[in-house]
């Protein structure tokens, strides 16, 4: 049976868990509990799990009673499963069935599904299948925390990560980065140079339930994975070691909301998120490491603090490619993005950067013109096969996609990065959406941003010293 096939199939199963109340964002993580239980007896890992709280013991347990029996056997995982991973997957459970008799029905769907046909080494796909099915659908509000399947591939495709490294995300989300950037090791090195020297991989999740999706993501595809349950942008974050790959999307947005102290060893104090994780990135990144993060238009450009942050990246870092992201590739959000790509040792001289423009005179992107490797492709073969971006590179000239901004352009920009040189022809790409959810999606989304903008200022406003604050 294909991957896809039975993502489907356990992606029906939802309307079974909507009938008992249950709202989309909250279906991977209820989905999750079960699908460990079914894919442990599939893979032959059941005996990590304690006696008495393993899929056959659901599946036959009488209809009365089942849910309290779910309720227990969850605690149960939680403390008593031999694998810290599996303990951390069924922390603090909280089932969201009201009703034994939905419960029984969901059991068995998954029970029926055609199990035998899937090989053991697709599990993991199967259930990175079905949180990119979540992801997907703009309902959710899912989709502005997952990364689009074509931008992690084609980012982990040009970093190249390598056996033995360490490799990290501050803000681990899904795990998507690092299941993609293991699925690419493995297919670059033979089954023998990996079990000797295996990727080494790091991360930091804030949202418990995130935190659990990624534990399971990189349980299933056998990573050898440490996903911190903590703020990168606390003291929490100084666990993270230091890092030869970085591979990042940070939130969009403020700080507002969260009361614990940031960091005291970033250079720069900030309320904006994007900013405290760059900090955290080019800090965390070894000398001779690379690093590629998402992040918004206005990092590019914001004076104040923002300018002092790319001026300290400029100075620690080679930032030498930024491709230009389209509209609409993250749900519910009206941000503008962009990948900076550079290395932990800036080297001699001035430095250039390159910029590959996919946005301008691009359509809109979303539910019903979803983006995919294909578009990418010039921007890899042009981007070069040195993963430091150190290959022989020609600009395509004024009317193409690829050009160099010179250190001489940068610095009479006063360090401003947010270029573009195309003339854009294609009016607002919004105007061309027709779906009613992509429509509700891209409201919301710049409804989001502009409070992002408002919590920020106000923050900024409430940390500067009174005599700055009122001249």
């Amino acid at each position: 049976m294909k991957r896809e096939s039975v993502v489907q199939k356990v992606w029906e199963l939802c309307h079974i868990l909507r009938g008992d109340g249950v709202s989309y964002h909250q279906y991977i993580s209820e989905l999750t509990y079960l699908l460990f239980l079914k894919i442990a007896e599939e893979n032959g890992t059941e005996n990590l799990l304690p006696s008495g709280c393993r899929w056959n013991d659901l599946v036959k347990h009488q209809d009365d009673g089942l849910l309290e029996f779910y309720q227990l056997a969850l605690t149960h995982l939680g403390t008593s499963a031999q694998s810290e991973t599996i303990r951390s997957i069924y922390t603090f459970p909280t089932t969201v069935f009201s009703h034994s008799e939905n419960l029984r029905a969901v059991i068995d769907g998954i029970d029926d599904i055609a199990w035998d046909d899937v090989s053991s080494d697709r599990f993991g796909e199967v259930y990175e299948g079905l949180v990119e099915k979540i992801s997907q659908d703009v309902r959710s509000g899912a989709g502005q925390y997952f990364t689009p399947r074509a931008v992690v591939n084609t980012i982990v495709r040009v970093m190249k990560p390598k056996i033995g490294e360490r490799i990290q995300d501050p803000a681990v989300g899904s795990g998507g980065f690092l299941v993609a950037a293991d699925r690419f090791v493995r297919s670059s090195y033979s089954a023998a140079d990996y079990s000797k020297n295996p990727p080494k991989y790091h991360g930091a999740e804030i949202e418990k339930n995130t935190r659990r999706i990624c534990l399971m993501s990189t349980f299933l595809n056998d990573l050898d994975a440490e996903i911190l349950y903590g703020d990168a942008l606390t003291d929490d974050g100084k666990a993270l070691p230091q890092a030869d790959l970085i591979l990042a999307n940070p939130p969009f947005g403020s700080k507002a909301g969260s009361r614990r102290d940031a960091r005291s060893d970033l250079p720069y104090p900030s309320a904006n998120k994007q900013l405290l994780f760059l900090q955290h990135i080019y800090t965390k990144l070894d000398e001779n490491g690379r690093a590629a993060v998402v992040l918004p238009d206005s990092v590019l450009f914001d004076s104040g603090v923002g300018k002092l942050v790319r001026h300290d990246l400029l100075e620690r870092c080679r930032l030498h490619t930024i491709l230009r992201l389209p509209t609409g590739i993250f749900s519910s959000t009206g941000v503008k993005t962009n990948v900076l790509f550079f290395n932990g040792n800036r080297g001699e001289g001035n430095q250039d950067i390159w910029f590959y423009d996919l946005r301008t005179n691009m359509p809109s992107f979303g539910k019903t013109n979803v983006i995919t490797d294909k578009h990418f492709e010039e921007f890899e073969k042009l981007f070069g096969e040195d993963h430091l971006g150190g290959s022989e590179r020609k600009e395509l000239g004024e009317d193409g996609r690829w050009r160099k901004l010179t250190h001489e352009q940068i610095t009479e920009r006063a360090g401003n990065l947010d270029w573009t040189w195309l003339r854009d022809e294609s009016g607002d790409p919004e105007d061309d959406m027709t779906d009613p959810d992509e429509i509700a999606a891209a409201i919301m989304g710049h409804l989001r941003a502009a409070l992002d903008e408002i919590e920020t200022l106000s923050e900024e406003l409430e940390d500067a010293p009174v005599s700055e604050a009122t001249e």
